[in-house]
């Protein structure tokens, strides 16, 4: 181990902007001379890029010709998300977070995004899925953490805090037990892609619903999505439960004087969703009912997979490691206690 491995944490930013969560996002440095930009955190993907150039962007970007370490390698970086995309050159550079640096770090200078990326305050992305799904080829800046023994461990723990409260965080190469109120539960990673565990099923209200599917941890989703149909099944077992009379296609609600109880289970193992993660908040003013966490996508666009996102990580502290054969463990989150 390097003597200088150590581990960093980022703070992460939440905000909501018109309804709707933004991804957590967080400072990542660039560069000779450091330039701070802020980017979204991303378990769901695998290339880091940033705006260079961009005629359109409307964020903060990076000034490469300040850096004398920059380098372009010419080669088209194209990354693409389904409703929205990145492109530019692929090119690499010094890159850091709190004191960690990695040297030569492959990135996307983008010149063109797609609209649904406009934001004031996030300039970029930063995937940390597995190499094997980065558009890049090449491997990512965690992965690269670990390869030049910059970390003390081979793994990265998140903490999301619920609403509008401040305290998010990620920590690169460590595990923050201030944020956690009891042991760590792991479970297997079946795909070095994503971070992607089984989903066996979900217990509602006592009754158990079949899942058997994969189930990808996404720090870029704000809700839980299945399918139609197993969204179907899960809601037929609250009392009052249907469609969302004011969201699209996909959202139901229930009585906001309710309680219901969720858990899931993965790879063998039960984990609570607490109601003041899955009960969102009301369909529509002066609605009597709550919309809920889990949101029902197109059956064929969801086929053999759900996608858990914040409604679920804000109940369970999350560390994501490449050891052990790569591995998800949960811990109940400070919150619970709050």
């Amino acid at each position: 181990m390097n003597a200088a491995a150590q581990s960093a944490t980022d703070p992460l930013t939440d905000e909501i902007q018109r309804t709707i969560h933004v991804p957590f996002y967080g400072p990542l440095e660039f560069g000779k001379k450091s330039q701070q930009l802020s980017v979204a955190f991303d378990t769901c993907s695998a290339d880091l890029w940033i705006p260079v150039g961009c005629g359109d962007c409307g964020t903060p970007q990076y000034n490469a010709a300040a850096s004398s370490t920059y380098r372009t390698t010419g080669n088209v970086f194209n990354v693409n998300y389904g409703v929205s995309y990145a492109e530019g050159t692929l090119a690499y550079d010094t890159i850091g977070m709190g004191g960690l640096k990695v040297n030569s770090q492959y990135f996307g200078a983008v010149t063109d995004v797609s609209s649904n990326f406009d934001s004031d305050r996030i300039s970029g992305c930063l995937g940390l899925g597995f190499s094997s799904i980065a558009t890049s080829g090449k491997p990512t800046f965690f992965e690269n953490l670990i390869m030049q023994e910059k970390i003390e461990a081979p793994f990265f723990s998140v903490h999301l805090t619920r609403g509008k409260a401040s305290g998010s965080k990620i920590t690169l190469g460590g595990y923050d037990i201030s944020k956690a109120v009891g042991p760590l539960t792991w479970v297997s990673v079946i795909s070095k892609t994503y971070w992607t565990v089984h989903f066996d099923g979900a217990v509602v209200e006592g009754n158990y619903v079949s899942g058997n599917v994969d189930a990808v941890i996404d720090t870029g989703s704000s809700f839980i999505y299945v399918s139609k149909a197993l969204a179907n099944l899960i809601y037929a077992n609250i009392l009052g439960a249907g469609p969302a009379a004011n969201y699209s296609s996909g959202f139901f609600s229930f009585p906001c004087d309710s309680n219901p109880t969720i858990s899931f289970s993965l790879g063998g193992h039960d984990f609570g969703i607490s109601i003041q993660d899955f009960k969102l908040g009301q369909d529509g003013y002066g609605s009597t009912n709550c919309i809920g966490g889990i949101i029902g996508l197109d059956d064929a666009f969801m086929e053999g997979i759900v996608i858990i996102g914040h409604a679920f990580m804000r109940s369970w502290y999350s560390v994501f490691d490449y050891s052990h054969g790569a591995r998800v463990g949960f811990a109940p989150s400070i919150n619970n206690a709050q």
